[in-house]
């Protein structure tokens, strides 16, 4: 039998998919471990993709998407974003992990380096091994509140180190990166002459602290940012997010696009561009809720005397479970899953810096959520919270 590409044993299994499959075999599971918004989705939203699917409106578009949901895009990036762009520079994907999977693959070579953060989404290394490329954890550390540590950063780069990768609001710490650390981020990046790829899918989940686009604060020509419809518009099976990139690339694009999944189905995209260009009250009915079971859950957490991350931005908690984990948090995940029937994310599958935690996905329902942290086990003595009121500070 022919042998496999070499760089493929080196993709790393999802941890989180991990425990959402064996969930999915039990009964009677609150499910907190995948991020699916537990919100109805918009009326209008699901009339126009219906439209289109009953007008036979199911044809290929352009390989960056349909012109009406472009346009809207253009303009949504400007008004909430503060990002300047156009059509030419927009490129609707397959979600935003399309979006992230299409960025790696045009920007690295076999042998190139890749900064992402630890803890961090799981998909940023798995991509880097799918372009035979080499992913370079930056640890986000509780004591320094989970912030990026510049000299540690400035360690860990190479004459191989080609892109940084930034995640705010971040999945899975709920972190969101101040003005300073983002300008930073990207002073750094110039430094070293790197790419930038922004992730941006939970923009429109950011409470005391602003969410700021990398792209606005200048140099647009080293910037890449994805975005989804999935959490903002609970669309997640709509599968419809973007990439924005740098002037010049669509050449390139056009022709990658092509080659990979030609164009994303057209119902979802009009549903989308009805979704950005509709009325935005459900936007805020979701993010108040997601709010308020935010501050239900870390009351619960803080009378259980469980240590958690303050979270900023987002739809998750990250909780210290280090007192019961016993250094393997996938493990207890799974024995956790089986014996109490509450599927959580081990912090281990967002990086070695995640071990001892779980992320809590807080968009379920209130009562699921209350009921999966009541069977959480607590630690022998009271623990502080990680204070968020200096994430984003740069750490030296």
């Amino acid at each position: 039998m022919p042998r496999l590409a070499s760089h493929t044993d080196s993709v790393p299994p999802s941890g989180i998919r991990r425990i959402f499959e064996l969930a999915h075999a039990l009964d009677d599971v609150i499910y907190l471990a995948i991020g699916e918004p537990d919100v109805a989705v918009d009326p209008a939203i699901l009339r126009r993709a219906s439209e289109a699917w009953l007008a036979d409106d199911t044809g290929y578009t352009p390989n960056g998407g349909i012109l009406e949901l472009r346009e809207a895009i253009v303009r949504t990036v400007a008004e909430r974003n503060g990002i300047r762009t156009d059509t030419e520079r927009v490129w609707v994907t397959n979600g935003a992990t399309q979006a992230l999977s299409l960025a790696f693959s045009i920007l690295l070579d076999p042998g190139d380096e890749v900064l992402v953060p630890d803890p961090g989404y799981t998909t940023f290394g798995m991509n880097a091994h799918l372009a035979s490329a080499t992913p370079v954890p930056y640890p986000l550390r509780p004591e320094a509140a989970f912030a990026p540590d510049f000299d540690e950063l400035e360690r860990l780069v190479t004459d191989r180190t080609r892109l940084l990768v930034v995640n705010s609001p971040s999945n899975p710490l709920g972190a969101v990166f101040d003005r300073d650390t983002l300008e930073a981020l990207l002073a750094f990046a110039r430094e070293h002459d790197l790419w930038v790829l922004s992730d941006e899918v939970y923009e429109r989940f950011s409470y005391d602290q602003p969410h700021i686009s990398l792209a606005s604060l200048g140099d647009d020509e080293r910037v890449l940012t994805a975005f989804s419809a999935s959490k903002t518009y609970a669309l997640t099976g709509a599968r419809v997010g973007w990439l924005l990139t740098p002037p010049g690339f669509a050449p390139l694009l056009r022709s990658v696009q092509e080659a990979t999944v030609s164009c994303i189905n057209t119902p979802a995209q009009r549903a989308v561009a009805a979704a950005l260009t509709g009325p935005q009250d459900h936007v805020d009915e979701a993010a108040a809720r997601y709010r308020s079971n935010l501050a239900a859950a870390t009351a619960l957490l803080d009378e259980r005397g469980i240590r958690y991350l303050e979270p900023t931005g987002a739809f998750y908690l990250w909780v210290d479970v280090s007192h019961a984990a016993d250094g393997d948090v996938a493990g207890w995940a799974e024995r956790f899953l089986l014996q109490q029937r509450v599927a959580v994310a081990p912090g281990s599958a967002f990086g070695r810096m995640g071990e001892g935690w779980i992320r809590l996905c807080v968009a379920a329902s209130e009562h699921d959520l209350l009921e999966g942290i009541r069977r959480l086990p607590a630690p022998p003595t009271s623990t502080s919270t990680v204070s968020s009121s200096t994430v984003g500070a740069p750490a030296s």
